[in-house]
């Protein structure tokens, strides 16, 4: 697209900093030429604004988009700075599909841009939410074309305060440049067929059915951007354009009372609570009833979450280890350390264990000495009737004997009951 052709396009841009990109390209048109060296000498650093890939912070891919949006980088994204959509699409889809990457932030510092292929950005943007979180997070400005692509993310968010979202419209600017080149002994004359075809030529006056035509641009532009940011946030066209649009610029607070951000956060912050939401979603994973849970799997998609389980497990088993360990008793040490290291005994079970087998010891034990000791002498009652004391040696010789027999047999408790059995068996 030619330079002049390019200005005189919509533009969803800051006002000034088209007035800016509008006064480098007067400059060039004129044919002064831009020495890239010169403008570096003057404000005294390289101008460095080249396209740059996405970085990853602990899981979060950080997609910048900076400087005035275009469709690809051209003279002017060198001179003030600026931000390729295809460059930007190109890193948001790389990210996306980036293993190592669980969400992505989309780095927003940017007055706007081209009205140019900002929509198809924004809509692969909008498209892509349910594949990875993605967070629209700007430090500085997120306006006119750079909120119309914020705005598709899943949420909008503000380092701090002071930055400044919106500014929700669209501007074009007629661009004569018929007396420059006749300054410069140029005329141009265009042949064209069809009456609209060069209606707002930037060789000559901007005439009134022009200026009609480029309005019905704008606002044709507008309507699309107003349906957009309404699509992207869960609003009406009505509520937009009654809280949010109208070109106005919001600042910190007022931007999420608008309804334009979600909220005030550090990208620091913001990072942390991505990573929250991812271990949360991996955590019901894991939940989930249909999932096949082995090992390696969870080593392999879950190394964080593996690698806690190991560490809570070891610090168990130690646990258990020392629990087992304190119910010893002598003479069951070796029982105690098989318990330790079966990785199954708790404590509990370990102190029955040790106090069923002391107990089974010491009945084994009293089981022994009874054995050793001597046979018990048999115990023989009283006998129920009072006998009478009789002098043995005035018993006759066979009473005597019968008295002996019947002591020996067992069959009287003493000699005095044997003597008086044997003297009622001779009456």
């Amino acid at each position: 697209m030619r330079l002049s052709a390019e200005l005189s396009a919509p533009w969803a841009i800051l006002p000034e900093k088209l007035v800016e990109i509008q006064s480098i390209a007067a400059a060039h048109l004129a044919g002064t030429p831009i020495d890239i060296a010169a403008v570096e000498a003057r404000i005294g650093r390289p101008l460095e604004n080249k396209p740059q890939g996405y970085e990853v912070i602990d899981g979060v891919a950080i997609v910048p988009v900076e400087g005035v949006i275009a469709p690809k980088m051209n003279m002017l994204s060198e001179i003030s700075g600026g931000a390729s959509q295809a460059l930007v699409r190109r890193d948001l889809a790389a990210a996306l599909a980036d293993p190592e990457v669980h969400s992505v932030v989309l780095a927003i510092d940017s007055p706007g841009g081209t009205v140019a292929g900002t929509d198809h950005l924004a809509q692969f943007i909008a498209g892509a939410r349910g594949t990875k979180p993605i967070v629209a997070w700007t430090a500085g400005t997120m306006a006119s074309a750079a909120y119309w692509i914020g705005s598709a993310a899943d949420r909008v968010l503000m380092g701090d305060k002071n930055a400044t979202l919106g500014s929700i419209g669209v501007v074009a600017k007629h661009v004569d440049v018929s007396r420059a080149q006749e300054a410069a002994g140029v005329k141009t004359t265009e042949i064209v067929a069809g009456k609209y075809k060069r209606v707002a030529s930037e060789y000559g006056p901007l005439t009134e059915e022009g200026r009609a035509h480029l309005q019905d641009q704008v606002d044709a532009y507008y309507a699309n951007f107003v349906d957009a940011v309404a699509q992207h946030r869960g609003k009406s066209a009505v509520d937009v354009l009654g809280s949010m649009a109208e070109g106005r610029i919001f600042i910190g607070q007022q931007a999420i009372d608008a309804g334009l951000a979600d909220g005030i956060s550090s990208l620091e912050a913001v990072v942390a609570s991505l990573n929250q939401q991812a271990a949360d979603r991996r955590l019901q994973t894991l939940r989930s009833p249909s999932m096949d849970i082995t090992k390696d799997r969870v080593v392999a998609e879950f190394p964080e979450i593996a690698t806690a389980l190991r560490s809570e497990g070891a610090q168990a088993e130690r646990e258990r280890i020392s629990a087992v360990r304190a119910q010893a008793l002598p003479g069951h040490e070796a029982l105690i350390e098989q318990f330790a290291f079966d990785g199954k005994t708790t404590g509990a079970e370990a102190a029955a264990a040790v106090l069923a087998a002391e107990r089974a010891l010491r009945d084994s034990q009293a089981l022994a000495l009874a054995n050793d000791a001597p046979p018990p002498v048999p115990f023989v009652g009283s006998p129920t009737g009072a006998a009478p004391e009789l002098d043995p040696e005035k018993a006759s010789a066979e009473i005597v004997a019968t008295a002996r027999r019947l002591v020996s047999e067992g069959r009287a408790a003493s000699f005095t009951e044997a003597v008086r059995l044997a003297s009622a068996s001779k009456e």
